[in-house]
């Protein structure tokens, strides 16, 4: 008899001590501030949301839960958190960082606009991580990926370029996920299922392209002008805002004397 009641008693303190792990995993950890993203690289307007105002972001600051990172135009930041994971905004994005502090794996609510993740490995312990999206969500254990929410009807690209990430539709009734491995994409509409949006590795090679090629545009558009136009010296006149003098033109010859 004693020993039954030794065996239940043992059987009730692991019970315990589960609840007790349970409890404390969904309690904010004391260092949050660990939870935080830094900023990597910084250009153009970058900002976060404070009292209801922008707030703008330099190389260095920290990024904490719960804040809505905005970037303009011409807006772009690259943000790394504690494990070494990254995440790359774009311009014309809106990104939600960590909005469910008990749930630390919900890592990013893209809003709109374009984030590019990368998710470190731990060896071979998983590094679960979600991103969220008004129509999808998305699971990934190590990987690196695009995520783009188009600012009319929501719809969701993603892009893999390593790794594996599991996508569900977060609307429709949640059937089997779609897994995605490297070089492929799928784009996620709001009132279809995710079988519609299927896209080959041939359209992600030419979005690859076109991403090039906007920075590269993008680049060229935030040198400054250095005061001469053309490659070696052609077409090496006078630019906008040279404040070279140029010299005035000759005067004209005098009128030849009136015959006799």
């Amino acid at each position: 008899m004693k020993g039954g009641l030794r065996s239940r008693t043992a059987k009730l303190s692991l019970l315990l001590a589960a609840a007790a792990i349970v409890c404390l995993a969904q309690l904010p950890p004391s260092d949050s501030g660990s939870y935080a993203a830094k900023v990597v690289t910084q250009s153009g307007q970058v900002s976060i949301l404070k009292d209801s105002q922008p707030w703008a972001l330099s190389v260095g600051e920290a990024v904490h839960v719960k804040d809505l990172i905005m970037t303009g135009v011409d807006g772009h930041a690259i943000l790394q958190v504690s494990d070494g994971s990254t995440f790359e905004v774009f311009p014309n994005s809106r990104v939600l960082f960590r909005k469910n502090p008990p749930n630390w794996k919900d890592f990013l609510d893209v809003l709109v606009g374009r984030v590019r993740i990368h998710i470190e490995h731990f060896g071979n312990v998983p590094n679960p991580n979600r991103v969220l999206t008004p129509t999808a969500v998305i699971s990934v254990r190590g990987t690196t990926f695009d995520v783009s929410v188009d600012d009319d009807d929501e719809t969701t690209l993603v892009e893999v370029e390593d790794g594996q990430v599991e996508v569900q539709h977060a609307l429709l009734p949640r059937g089997n996920p779609k897994v995605l491995s490297p070089g492929e994409t799928l784009r996620v509409y709001r009132n279809e299922p995710l079988e519609a949006g299927i896209i080959d590795k041939g359209t992600l090679a030419r979005r690859v392209l076109r991403s090039m090629v906007d920075a590269v545009t993008t680049i060229a558009t935030r040198v400054p002008n250095s005061g001469t136009s053309g490659v070696g010296g052609i077409g090496s006149g006078p630019s906008v805002g040279d404040t070279t003098k140029v010299p005035p033109p000759p005067p004209p010859p005098p009128p030849p004397p009136p015959l006799p």
